[in-house]
């Protein structure tokens, strides 16, 4: 049973601040380059809490993190950041074009608190695993800020009953286009009948982690840090660190979208073509493709040969090769404990059989991305092996939500980064503060 309760959020006062000048993408978003340009933006960035900088005279009290808190607390005390009077939810919509297409979508949720769950009470599925090192880092940003100031993206099924009860009729109470043109309006819902209705249609939903499975186990562990600290505390009725700040969208949505993220191999010590391909030849059925394919002409093979099952199309700085029709039995013994719907994954199959069994890369090196980088962009991808910057790049087509919902509802996680929900959340919209 999905929990839902409205909240008042603290959200950036425009009379002080420029809306534009201060949200941002996720903090796992955030490149350097990205991070700079939002410190130059304005004083008052969220960048300056979610992703502080660093300095040379940091130790255990001066911090990245004792400065979040530092300016959380004087933003709030400035009145750059003010709360909503009432408790409320909020209408989420995005517009975007889909990367590499001209289609303009809308798709809509609502900002809400979700109560958090542990994955063995079935209502909140995760479908992706995690590492320990962000965690570390986002349980020490949310111990010094008492403070969740990006929601997490939580997928539920619904006929459109949950949509339909949240069909706004006046303009937007925010407005903001982020940097890749993404149109992101917010209108706040205070109207108790309506809230009541929502929380009441959400009761019997499930709930996949879209993206945010760092923050939701980050948030699962200071919940636990907070009930041994403070016993009475948890017996009351649901405080305020039981609970999380989400954005709730339908996964029966048109607008959904999942973009695929892209593999590059880099610096290995020795790496022929087609010394690969004749390794890879043991696992799938493979092809010679065109070997100046660009990202256009990389896409529309990998949809068409997709069709059958499993594709990837593995490209080097002089050839392009295709690999389809997993081969059964090739080497069960590197999908030992995976079911046979993790098995079917394009992703799985890349990981066990191209990248640990071709290429010896070991889970560990992976994990920690010593050989690997991930590249949404297909273009990047290719020019970086063609530069000479990479031995290999392979190209995927992206998930399906009937895959992640398939997986997730089993128990099942699918490798990091499987999957890229397209356009992300924007962290600063509205802010969710535990004291």
């Amino acid at each position: 049973m999905a929990h839902i309760r409205p909240f008042r959020a603290f959200r950036y006062n425009p009379d002080q601040v420029s809306l534009a000048q201060v949200v941002t993408q996720p903090y796992d978003k955030i490149t350097p380059e990205m991070q700079q340009r939002y410190y130059r933006s304005s004083p008052y960035n969220l960048v300056r809490i979610i992703l502080g900088q660093r300095e040379e005279a940091d130790d255990a009290r001066q911090n990245v993190y004792s400065r979040a808190a530092r300016d959380f607390r004087d933003w709030r005390q400035k009145g750059v950041l003010h709360q909503d009077s009432e408790p409320s939810i909020y209408v989420y919509s995005q517009t975007f074009c889909v990367p590499g297409s001209t289609k303009e979508l809308e798709r809509r949720g609502f900002i809400a608190l979700g109560r958090l769950e542990d994955y063995s009470a079935g209502v909140v599925f995760r479908h992706e695993q995690t590492l320990s090192k962000p965690k570390a880092d986002r349980l020490n940003l949310l111990r010094a800020t008492r403070a969740h100031f990006g929601q997490l993206f939580m997928l539920y099924e619904d006929t459109g009953e949950v949509e339909s009860l949240l069909a706004p009729k006046a303009n937007p109470d925010i407005d903001v286009s982020d940097g890749y043109g993404v149109a992101h309006r917010v209108w706040q819902i205070a109207d108790r009948n309506v809230i009541e209705a929502v929380q009441t249609a959400m009761k019997d939903k499930k709930l996949i982690i879209a993206d945010g499975h760092h923050r939701y186990e980050t948030a699962l562990a200071y919940r636990e840090e907070r009930r041994q600290a403070n016993s009475e505390a948890s017996r009351r009725d649901a405080p305020a660190f039981e609970f999380v700040m989400m954005t709730f969208v339908n996964m029966s949505s048109p607008a959904l979208c999942i973009l695929p993220t892209h593999r590059v191999v880099h610096s290995l010590p020795s790496f022929s073509a087609e010394s690969f391909r004749q390794a890879a030849h043991d696992f799938f059925d493979v092809d010679e493709a065109e070997s100046t394919i660009d990202s256009a002409g990389a896409a529309a093979i990998l949809r068409e040969a997709g069709r059958a099952g499993t594709t990837i199309l593995a490209v080097t700085a002089d050839r392009a090769l295709l690999m389809h029709h997993p081969i059964p039995n090739a080497a069960p013994e590197i999908f030992a404990g995976m079911s046979l719907r993790q098995q079917s994954l394009d992703i799985v199959q890349l990981h066990k059989c191209l990248l640990e069994k071709v290429l010896k890369l070991s889970e560990e090196s992976i994990r920690n991305q010593q050989n690997l980088s991930y590249v949404r962009d297909a273009a990047e991808a290719l020019s970086m092996v063609r530069e000479g910057g990479a031995n290999i790049a392979f190209l995927m087509n992206p998930c399906r939500m009937a895959q992640v919902s398939n997986v997730a509802f089993a128990g099942e996680v699918m490798p990091q980064k499987s999957t890229d929900f397209y356009p992300k959340l924007l962290s600063g919209l509205t802010i969710y503060a535990l004291e």
